[in-house]
């Protein structure tokens, strides 16, 4: 096995979540690919005197669901996952290979009831757990990526195994001139949004939070949202892929939301809930090491140089207030054509971070 699997499960149960003896530790296992990542996690807790469990899950499992279940069967809240956020203390996602497109004949309604239900758990996962996801590179994402799979390995490893401590002083001095400001304004292609973060935090992801890691987030005040953003990179959803989406708002209401594919998709997660509509999240991707769009946001949030938002569910470390069963992160790209403004200071232009 790559000595590399180790090395991270160490750098995941020792630095990131800092797992002590005694706590209980699941580790969620989607699709076998999943396996070398979750042995190294599983030989770390055990060495660290924790109590690891281990469950499989599958996104070919949810067609089953999704192709022969009755509506009941399809926006159930599946019990023993739910059980399990209430026994972790800490929650490991490996997130494996899967089809994009294992969805492809499923109607937009009945996907988005699953994602509803499975939005629940993981509701349930920020606020009872310390968690992490990871999305393990494979076959599957090389080709997401339209990469070989060795440069597609090696940047995730690289990604992840950095030395957190170090590379994120600079982040943290950026958060702190942020945290100064109260008015944010994006513009780019397609894109003139301006928003309120008076009151709010920005809170640096240090290697403690999903890997790779490596961002400055916050959340705006919904209320405040004026503007449009268009996004370079396709929304990814449910193996769904939501190209060219547009949305606006006008004093915290959401007035349009188009895209080129997907469309009844997308409609049809904007009105998940009173919150799915408005932005829970702005963020500034800070990794480096994380250069190639996946199609998977785990990893793609992190680019550096681009900024991410989320429709739905707001992070309450940031002071947000949203709710929402929705937490849909979108890419936007800003490396070539992006600025961002703080009380109307460029503080972001074409990828670099200006403070």
């Amino acid at each position: 096995m790559d000595k590399r699997w180790n090395q991270l499960g160490e750098l995941l149960v020792n630095y990131s979540l800092k797992i002590k003896p005694g706590e209980r530790v699941m580790i969620a296992m989607v699709e076998p690919e999943t396996y070398p990542l979750m042995y190294a996690i599983y030989e770390n807790a055990i060495k660290a005197d924790a109590f690891p469990q281990v469950q499989f899950l599958s996104e070919e499992l949810n067609r089953l669901t999704l192709k022969h279940g009755t509506d009941e069967q399809i926006g159930w809240v599946p019990e023993v996952e739910m059980f399990g956020m209430e026994w972790a203390d800490v929650y490991f996602g490996l997130r494996g290979a899967h089809n994009l497109d294992v969805f492809w004949d499923v109607p937009s309604d009945k996907l988005q009831n699953l994602r509803n239900a499975m939005g629940k758990v993981s509701t349930a996962r920020w606020q009872k757990t310390r968690w992490m996801l990871l999305r393990v590179p494979n076959e599957a994402l090389a080709h997401q990526a339209g990469v070989d799979v060795e440069t597609i390995t090696d940047m995730w490893f690289n990604a992840c195994l950095l030395d957190w401590p170090e590379v994120s002083k600079e982040w943290y001095g950026w958060a702190e001139k942020l945290n100064k400001g109260r008015q944010v304004r994006l513009v780019g292609k397609g894109t003139d949004l301006a928003f309120s973060v008076e009151g709010r935090t920005w809170t640096v992801a240090d290697g403690g939070g999903n890997m790779p890691d490596g961002e400055i987030a916050t959340a705006p005040i919904t209320s405040t949202l004026n503007g449009y953003v268009y996004f370079e990179f396709p929304g990814v959803l449910g193996g769904r892929l939501v190209h060219d989406i547009r949305l606006e708002w006008k004093d915290g209401k959401l007035v349009s939301a188009t895209s080129s594919t997907n469309q009844d998709f997308l409609q049809a997660i904007v009105n998940t809930d009173p919150g799915a509509s408005v932005l829970g999240e702005f963020a500034i991707g800070t990794n480096k090491e994380v250069t190639h769009f996946c199609k998977d946001i785990l990893i793609d949030e992190k680019i550096g140089g681009t900024v991410h938002m989320a429709l739905g569910r707001a992070y309450p470390k940031c002071g947000g207030k949203n709710q929402s069963a929705i937490h849909w992160d979108i890419v936007k790209d800003t490396r070539k054509e992006g600025q961002i403004f703080l009380d109307g200071e460029l503080i972001f232009e074409n990828g670099k971070v200006l403070l």
